[in-house]
Parts: C-alpha cells; sequence; structure tokens
C-alpha cells in the first residue's frame, strides 16, 4: 500500500524530486505519471484555450466533464473489457463455473464542425465588445442554417482549460457553455416567431396596415404594454412594425389570431413548440437547458402574458434555441438539428432535420422580412453592411429583472440590459449562407444625444463583425453548393 502525497505536480518539482532520488537523498517516494489531456491553442482572449466552452475539459480521474467531452466521454474514452465469474457464499471462485465475458471498446477519436480560424477570431471579437460595453457576458455563434453545422460558438469570460482547477476553485460557473445552457427572456427577436404565427395563419400579411399607439390597455384596462419610445407611427404596415420594433403591433397581431383569447395564446404557444422552444435542440454538447415556455392550456393566459409574450417577455430561452429557430425560418422552414461533432472515428455525422415547420414560399417572406428590418432602419442599416453581400436580421434589447432588488420583491434593472441579434450573411440574396446570433448580457449602455441608448458595440455591429469574418474566411463555403433559393414573396 502508499499513499499519494501530491498529484499533477508540474515538470519543475517532478525535476527535482527525480534529482533527489537519483542522489539517493530520499527513501521510500517514487514518482509516478498519469495521462493528461493537453489543450495546446490558445484561445481569442487573455488566460483562455480554443473553444473551451465547446470543448470541456478532462478531469484528472481521466473523466470528460462539460462541452464535447462530457457528453461522448464514453466514445473517447472507450470501455474497458469485464469478466465475471462465480463464487461461491465464502467469495471463492466455484470451479467450472461459467464465465461471462462483457467485451470492452477502444475509445475513437472526434472531427469536429468548428472553424479553429474563425473560432479565434470570433473570441477576439466577443472579447472586444466585452471590454467596450463592459458587459457581464458577450456570447455569438455561427451555424450553417441548412445542416446545423456549428462553424464557430464562443462566450467571454472563458477559461483556460489546462488550468480548471483553479477555476474550480474560484469560479465553478465559468465552465458553464451560456450558449447551451443559460436562458434569458429575449426580448424582440422573439417577434420573428409572432409573425411566423400570424403569417403561417393567414391572419396578416406583411403589407396589412395596423395602427401603432404609444400604449396599449389590456385586460379591461387593468394592465397595459408601452413601445420603447412610448410613442405610436400611426397606420403602418406589419413588415414596417416588425422593422421598427412596435411592441403594440407585435401584441395587437397576436390578439388576432384566433377568435379568443384562449385560441390566439395557445397559436402563439403551439408555435413557439414548433420552432423548438421549452425542448432540447439536441446538440451534442453537455448541460443543454430546454428552457422556459408556459402552457396557457395548464395556466390560462391573461392578455397581457399573451402581448408580453409577442415580443419576447415572460418566456425563457437560450442562445441555440434562437439561431435553430431562426434557421429554420430561413432555410426552407425545416427545424434542423445543431450538432459539433462532423465524424465519430471515419463515420460521418449525417445533418438530421427535427421537423418540417414552414412551407419554401412562406421561408423566402421570412428572408425578405429580416432583410426589410435592416434596410428600412438607417441606424441598422449603417452598421450592418457588408459590402458585396447580403444580410437581414432582428434585434432585441430586453430588462433585466431582479427578485432581489425593491426589498426582496423584486424589480427592473436600471440601465442594464440583455441586447440580441439574429441574422444571416448571404453571397445570394434570397439564399442565407450563414445564420449569426449574438447576446451581450448586462451591457452597459450610454445615452445618444436624441435620447437613444446605446453602446460602443451595438449586437448588430458585433453581428457585422462576425458576420464578415465568417463568410470571408478560407474554404468555409467553397465546396458546398448553393443551396435552392428561397421562393420570394409576391409584393
Amino acid at each position: 500500500d502508499y499513499v499519494i502525497l501530491a498529484r499533477g505536480i508540474g515538470p519543475e518539482l517532478s525535476g527535482r524530486i527525480r534529482a533527489a532520488l537519483n542522489a539517493r537523498l530520499v527513501w521510500n517516494v517514487d514518482l509516478e505519471s498519469e495521462p493528461l489531456r493537453v489543450y495546446p491553442q490558445a484561445g481569442g482572449g487573455p488566460n483562455s484555450t480554443l473553444a473551451a466552452h465547446l470543448l470541456g475539459f478532462v478531469n484528472r480521474d481521466g473523466i470528460g466533464q462539460y462541452g464535447i467531452e462530457g457528453r461522448y466521454q464514453e466514445t473517447l474514452a472507450g470501455t474497458p473489457r469485464v469478466l465475471l465469474a462465480q463464487r461461491d457464499v465464502n467469495g471463492r471462485p466455484v470451479a467450472d463455473g461459467a464465465l461471462v465475458e462483457q467485451p470492452g471498446s477502444v475509445g475513437e477519436d472526434l472531427r469536429t464542425t468548428i472553424d479553429a480560424g474563425l473560432q479565434v477570431l470570433v473570441e477576439q471579437e466577443v472579447l472586444a465588445a466585452w471590454i467596450a460595453d463592459r458587459a457581464k457576458s458577450v456570447s455569438a455563434i455561427v451555424m450553417d442554417p441548412y445542416t446545423g453545422e456549428v462553424y464557430a460558438e464562443a462566450t467571454y469570460p472563458s477559461y483556460d482549460a489546462n488550468d480548471y482547477r483553479s477555476i474550480a476553485a474560484t469560479s465553478a460557473d465559468r465552465f458553464i457553455d451560456p450558449i447551451v445552457s443559460n436562458v434569458y427572456e429575449p426580448g424582440s427577436v422573439f417577434k420573428m416567431m409572432t409573425a411566423a404565427a400570424a403569417l403561417k395563419r393567414g391572419t396578416v400579411s406583411t403589407q396589412t396596415k395596423i395602427k401603432d399607439v404609444g400604449t396599449l390597455r389590456l385586460d379591461e384596462h387593468r394592465t397595459k404594454i408601452d413601445n420603447a419610445d412610448r410613442k405610436g407611427m400611426g397606420w403602418i404596415t406589419f413588415e414596417d412594425g416588425i422593422a421598427w420594433s412596435r411592441n403594440v403591433v407585435a401584441a395587437k397581431v397576436a390578439l388576432k389570431l384566433g377568435t379568443s383569447l384562449a385560441e390566439s395564446s395557445a397559436v402563439l404557444f403551439d408555435t413557439w413548440l414548433d420552432l423548438g422552444f421549452g425542448a432540447p435542440t439536441g446538440i451534442d454538447v453537455a448541460g443543454e437547458n430546454r428552457g422556459l415556455v408556459r402552457d396557457p392550456g395548464i395556466k390560462p393566459w391573461r392578455e397581457i402574458d399573451l402581448a408580453n409574450g409577442a415580443f419576447g417577455q415572460g418566456v425563457a430561452v437560450t442562445p441555440i434555441q434562437l439561431v435553430t429557430a431562426y434557421a429554420a425560418l430561413m432555410n426552407g422552414g425545416t427545424l434542423v438539428q445543431p450538432h459539433v461533432v462532423k465524424a465519430v472515428g471515419a463515420r460521418e455525422v449525417e445533418p438530421a432535420a427535427r421537423a418540417r415547420v414552414l412551407d419554401q414560399k412562406l421561408s423566402g417572406t421570412f428572408v425578405e422580412l429580416m432583410r426589410h428590418v435592416i434596410e428600412t432602419v438607417p441606424f441598422y442599416r449603417d452598421r450592418t453592411l457588408v459590402r458585396g453581400y447580403h444580410v437581414g436580421g432582428k434585434t432585441g434589447t430586453a430588462q433585466i429583472w431582479d427578485p432581489s432588488l425593491n426589498g426582496g420583491r423584486g424589480a427592473w434593472k436600471n440601465n442594464l440590459f440583455n441586447y440580441s441579434f439574429v441574422g444571416y450573411i448571404a453571397r445570394q440574396r434570397q439564399v442565407p449562407d450563414l445564420v449569426v446570433a449574438v447576446r451581450i448580457e448586462e451591457g452597459q449602455p450610454t445615452v445618444a444625444r436624441v435620447g437613444r441608448l446605446e453602446m460602443p458595440v451595438m449586437s448588430f455591429e458585433l453581428f457585422r463583425r462576425i458576420a464578415t469574418n465568417a463568410i470571408t474566411t478560407p474554404d468555409l463555403l467553397s465546396d458546398r453548393p448553393l443551396p435552392e433559393p428561397a421562393i420570394l414573396p409576391d409584393r
């Protein structure tokens, strides 16, 4: 028997001990080598390794933790060979007793979908936005909307997977990947889900005129919702209501989805489920959160609940759910399963389709609707322009509820918001090549001269920087044929 005095002591101390042993200065001490997983590629930020959240790490016992390491632990490590023998009541082997062998397996290599060059660039952009916006965290993901392959996925603060023990002692929550594990109220990026319900059902068209007022009274005037600026734009088209992100327009459309409040609530809720919210996407990393969407069939919604849901309040989703739903809106209508492993050993991983949620023509409408958002609002257009390419998408700004404020009764955080943008970049106008989602958590804005909240790096500016890096990454798209174009809507 022996006692382990220390593990993972490092080359300097082990060298000194080995020298002392060779010089016979110590006795009854020995050194043992242990296998160690090393992550050699530096990340895009200080004190981080490449794709740390996505990869996870292997602990000192050889067990994968978090990310791909945790999800594919058995595949990577293999399983031991087990021999079962019969024993008598005293624990002695039974002569001629039956032996049962459980064969083991050899671990297999994985090949990921991640483009290492793009991953570094995305990590650098995320870090720059985190510093400039003084945010709690910044996250971004780049995905193929047709196959679900994730090309890059980054969050800052990140960590050094080679030094996981130091992180575990002080900031173990740093290991959690916010893109798949953390939920938040998405805000106005969710208006596209309301549009999906309304356009699919025929409640409105993109050209339907709706009167936008600053405040909408609900529930027999007991509750209300406001536009962000508390102003009304008068009669505007539905597509302009989405472009200018009018809460009242989204709420009015949601209230008309059915012939009753109960039916309208059910239609919107079912649309959320169809687009993958409230369920795991199936991405092949450990720790995915299913999110939270409240079923009106269990507890009926009030008008205020339906209205809030129409613009992304009262629901909790993950960034991976958002990017997957947006991919379905723009790829011809198929809800794909995101994945980060391209091959297991010699076996290629085939893209998986979870459901058909829209027809091709309606998907074309959404491609144009997202483009309309960018081209209609000068503030967005000027800061998302990528020369030679087509872009479209939707912004979201959400307040943050803190239950610890107001004497424990809860209140909205003052001047802290969650900022999101989900959009596409394309070589051809009606054929999105990549879908990109970004989230800036608790960004600290400044107030512009016109009274608008701005930050040094807005969510859609971060989108532009990342999308530009992605579309120009060598070989990322060159070996992929252009998919079928979406059918453009009649105007």
